[in-house]
Formats: C-alpha cells, sequence, structure tokens
C-alpha cells in the first residue's frame, strides 16, 4: 500500500481569513496525489458541554474537539464555516446511535409481524390459524419473507418495461442506440422496480426477476461496508436474457427504515477529497469498499494510487466469503446452474469483499460476454448515492470501455455525494452529448435535501432532475424546491401537504385502479407523516406512482 504524508497547521484555529483559504483549498484541489485531504465528523469525541458552548457561543475550540482532519486548518475552517451544519450531523447522529438498538429490534419485530400477517392471510386468516393450531411462522431469508419496503409497496410486475425489453434487439446496437432519454418512462419504470427490489433477499430477488420479469438473474452480492463494519452494502445485476443480452441491470440498496446505520450515513458530514475529482462523502466511499476511516491512507490508495494503476486492482480476488461467514453472494443463473461468474473461495488474508470491485469485475465479465450490451444503474435513498458513485469512480479509474457502453444512471430519492467540483467532473462525463443521469424527486422527500447544502457548505446535486410533486406533476429542473427542508415557512406547507398525501392513499384504487390501492401499512406510514412528512415522502410508493402517473410539465414524456 501506499505511504502518504499529510501535512499540519499550526495556526490557531480561528483566523480572519479562512474565508479565503478555505476559497483556496477549493481552487487548488487538484494538487499533488501525494497530499490527500479530508475531514471527519466524530459526534462521540466531545461532550455535552462542548456540543453546548459551540452552539451557544459558536465556540471554535469546543467545535474541532468532534472533528478529525489531516490538517488543523481544515478542523477551523469547518468549525466556523459550517457550523449548523456540523452540529446537525453531531446531534442527529448521537441520537441515532442512542436509539440504533431499538430501531433494529423493532424492525426485527416489524417485519415479522408484518409477513405473520402476509402468510396466514391477514389478521383474520391468523385468528383462524391460531384456533387451528396452524400458524404459519416466517423464515427470513426465503422466497416468502418480504423487507419492510416490500409491505409498503407491494407492486413487483414491470409496467412498461415489458414492452421495452421487448424491443431492445431493435434499439440496442451501435446503429440504433437506444437513448436514456427523459422520455423513456419504460426505463425508469424498469429502475424505479429494481430499486425497490434491492431491499429484498437474494431468493425473492432472484424470484420476481426470473417468474416476474422474465429476465436472467446474474448475482446477488452482500458486500462489506467499512462504515457499518458488516456485510451490508447490497447489490444485485441481471440481464435482458441470458445470452446475447442488451440490457445488463445494476441495483444497489437503499437506506433500510430501522438502520441506524444506514441512516447515520445519510447525516454524515466526513468527506475525502480526491485531487481533480472533487470532495466526495467518506460514508458513501465506505459503503462502496474504497476506503476506512479509521486508516485514512486506504482512500488513497484505492482512489488515487489505482486511478493511476487501475489494473492492479483486478489482481484482488474479491469474489468469496470472508472468514466466519456464510456464503455472501448468489451467482446461480436463471436455470439453477452455476453461471460463468461462479464464485472463487479466498484466503482469510485477502482484502474484504467490497462492492465496487466486485460489480465491477463482474460487468466487465458481462460486457465482455454480451457485444451489444449496455448496463444501467439505479437505486433508491442511500442505493442512488452508490449508483452515482460508482460510475463517478469508473470515470476515475479510467475505465473508459466500460463507461462507454453506460446507457444510463437512474437514482430516487437520493442524498447529495460531493461539492461542485465533482458535479462538474462528472457532468461532462454524464451529460454529453446527451444526459445519461437522472435524478428523480418526489415533492418533500427528505433524503434529497441532504447533507446540508448552503453558501458555505460543499454538498452540491449535479444532473438532470426529474422533480414531481404531490400532484405526480413532473418538471425539469436545476434543483429540488426547498433543497435544504429547513426553515419556518416550509413548516406549514409540508404538514398540509402530507395531509392531502393521506386523503389521497384512501382514494387512490377508486381512482387511478387497484393495483393503486394502498394497504393499511402504508396508510399508517401516511399517518407517521403527518408528524414527519419528509420521511414518509422518502417511500419508494410515491416514486412508483410518479413514474407511471406522471404528467409533464415542459418536459416531453413518451408513453409507457
Amino acid at each position: 500500500m501506499a505511504t502518504t504524508t499529510t501535512t499540519s497547521n499550526d495556526t490557531p484555529y480561528a483566523h480572519d481569513d479562512h474565508q479565503a483559504q478555505h476559497q483556496e483549498e477549493e481552487e487548488n484541489s487538484g494538487g499533488s496525489d501525494d497530499v490527500f485531504k479530508y475531514l471527519i465528523v466524530r459526534p462521540e469525541k466531545g461532550g455535552i458541554r462542548d456540543l453546548f458552548w459551540y452552539w451557544a457561543w459558536g465556540d471554535i475550540d469546543s467545535g474541532v474537539k468532534f472533528l478529525e482532519g489531516s490538517e488543523e486548518g481544515i478542523k477551523g475552517d469547518a468549525a466556523a464555516d459550517d457550523r449548523l451544519v456540523i452540529l446537525v450531523s453531531i446531534i442527529v447522529r448521537r441520537i441515532i446511535s442512542v436509539l440504533g438498538k431499538p430501531m433494529e429490534y423493532t424492525g426485527y419485530g416489524v417485519d415479522f409481524f408484518l409477513n405473520v400477517l402476509s402468510e396466514n392471510d391477514g389478521l383474520f386468516g391468523l385468528f383462524l390459524n391460531l384456533l387451528k393450531g396452524n400458524v404459519v411462522i416466517p423464515q427470513r431469508d426465503t422466497e416468502t419473507f418480504i423487507s419492510t419496503i416490500g409491505h409498503l409497496d407491494g407492486r413487483i410486475d414491470l409496467y412498461g418495461a415489458q414492452k421495452l425489453l421487448g424491443t431492445l434487439d431493435a434499439h440496442v446496437s451501435a446503429e440504433n442506440p437506444i437513448e436514456a432519454e427523459t422520455g423513456n418512462r419504460a426505463l425508469m419504470d424498469l429502475c424505479i422496480l429494481a430499486s425497490k427490489l434491492a431491499y429484498e433477499n437474494a431468493k425473492v430477488v432472484r424470484n420476481v426477476i426470473v417468474q416476474h420479469w422474465k429476465m436472467h438473474f446474474v448475482a446477488f452480492y452482500d458486500c462489506w461496508n467499512d462504515f457499518q463494519k458488516e456485510m451490508s452494502t447490497q447489490v444485485f445485476i441481471a440481464c435482458d436474457k441470458p445470452t446475447d443480452a442488451n440490457l445488463i441491470l445494476i441495483s444497489f440498496r437503499g437506506t433500510e427504515p430501522f438502520d441506524a446505520d444506514d441512516w447515520s450515513t445519510d447525516f454524515d458530514y466526513s468527506w475525502y477529497e480526491i485531487p481533480k475529482l472533487g470532495k466526495v462523502h467518506m460514508g458513501f466511499l465506505e459503503a462502496l469498499g474504497l476506503g476506512n476511516r479509521a486508516e485514512t491512507a486506504t482512500f488513497h490508495y484505492h482512489l488515487q494510487q489505482m486511478a493511476a494503476d487501475v489494473d492492479h486492482s483486478d489482481e484482488i480476488d474479491t469474489s468469496g466469503p470472508l472468514e466466519g461467514t456464510e456464503s455472501v453472494s448468489s451467482t446461480t443463473g436463471s436455470d439453477g446452474a452455476a453461471s460463468s461468474h461462479d464464485k472463487k473461495k479466498i484466503s482469510p488474508e485477502k482484502v474484504k469483499k467490497t462492492a465496487y470491485y466486485t460489480v465491477r469485475k463482474t460487468l466487465k465479465a458481462l460486457l465482455s460476454e454480451h457485444k451489444n450490451a449496455k448496463f444501467v444503474v439505479t437505486g433508491h435513498s442511500l442505493g442512488g448515492a452508490l449508483a452515482i458513485l460508482f460510475p463517478s469512480v469508473l470515470v476515475l479509474h479510467e475505465e473508459m470501455e466500460v463507461m462507454q457502453r453506460l446507457l444510463g444512471v437512474y437514482t430516487f430519492g437520493q442524498p447529495r455525494i460531493g461539492n461542485m467540483q465533482l458535479c462538474k467532473y462528472m457532468e461532462a462525463h454524464l451529460q454529453y452529448p446527451i444526459p445519461k443521469y437522472f435524478r428523480v424527486v418526489y415533492c418533500n422527500d427528505l433524503v434529497p435535501r441532504l447533507p446540508y447544502d448552503d453558501q458555505t457548505f460543499l454538498y452540491k446535486h449535479f444532473g438532470v432532475c426529474l422533480y414531481y410533486n404531490s400532484l405526480y406533476i413532473e418538471q425539469k429542473v436545476d434543483e429540488e424546491p426547498d433543497k435544504n427542508f429547513f426553515g419556518l415557512r416550509y413548516a406549514i406547507p409540508v404538514h398540509l401537504n402530507a395531509m392531502w398525501e393521506l386523503i389521497r392513499s384512501l382514494t387512490m384504487g377508486y381512482t387511478h385502479g387497484p393495483e393503486y390501492k394502498e394497504g393499511w401499512f402504508s396508510i399508517l406510514a401516511r399517518i407517521i407523516g403527518l408528524a414527519l412528512p419528509g420521511v414518509s415522502a422518502h417511500c419508494p410508493t410515491d416514486y412508483v406512482n410518479s413514474v407511471r402517473l406522471g404528467r409533464e410539465r415542459g418536459v416531453q414524456m413518451s408513453p409507457l
């Protein structure tokens, strides 16, 4: 592993020209690969007194206690310039850490209860089975065990994407390429269903892809997440058909409702700066397996050094399980036999299985096998962040042959992943000659407004934003309205809108057809949304509805 050195700055934390220095660091971010910059927010480092002094009096020395950085000046500038954002990050993540175990146990209970009801044909069926002594007990990791997200929205069948899959042969070719254009709602429909499906276990994913979508299941991976220190980054890969495929689908799992670590990642402010590329959310890099904040030099190795020596990364065998774990991926094809991308056992001393290298290795093999195929990457919430970060790192590693086969990136409710420099760098690769990156945002969804963005804060969005209001009217905008979801002037409108969404959920089945009827659990989420509107608006239900019912305003949409 390459060794790197950090520079130190012995000047005081508070100085008059910190704004100018902050701007100069942004402009000079393309510096030497031997110097790397980072900032880590560690809520556990300071005490309650430090937090109070930092909040009440803006005491920079107290704020710096919560920060770790490559340079003292970076910590001081961040503590001064981004005090509100850092305070929110510290407080929210402290609360989440306290609630972590209760959230986990609640999640297990909710999952079990929902599956007990579904496998016993509802509450009345459960009562009858209790009388008969015939209660069906759900088993995790089976084809019938559905996630909380799956119970919020039970739709699994493609709406318009079957038409897309049936016509791919005529479009996905060098002579007549299909474009990931805003008008291709069939492709959007496939992507939102895939983003929602990524929350399920491997057996459910395989069953839906093969039996319902009539596509070829390639692989399901549970990969190592260095932020959470567990195998929690999930991704699946599928093709439109097993031979001579035209479309390769990659879908990353998003933020799970009861996973405290997932929510903590969304509220994390920590970043790592990649020369030329820009500042990138550290938690998302860790989720892809591209570094570890406990050993920050690992980011340099995976990103900066590997960018100069991309072939070396393929020498790392990341296709097998870790010591002490069960098999963590499935590479069985739709016919039940092992595919051409079978796992190989690795020794414990080898590198942990990570999402970026695993997906890249499988993708390259598939692109080599299927000469006409193009690939699309998608994800909801945290999965959306990983979906756009994956091609960003491919560009950094100069995987241009792979990027030439990219059909598009569709994300839904995606948080911000980096600064303006990253935006400009990636727009050059994803927006020209035609847009390939589409960021779908529904109404008052909180997550696309995270991490916070203002004049001094570094996190920005990029790409084409397809914004849907609560009437499912679509607008093509540069930024969603109320980009930070804060302020008293927004409090009343968002709560009134949550009330409208609850009323709408009770009538959708009558006004739009039975496939839009919401169950009791979804309606319960809407009721919770009266208090937490930004969280309830993040559910995939409204994203599926937006894609299928969206009416254009300034954007010409082709029919499904």
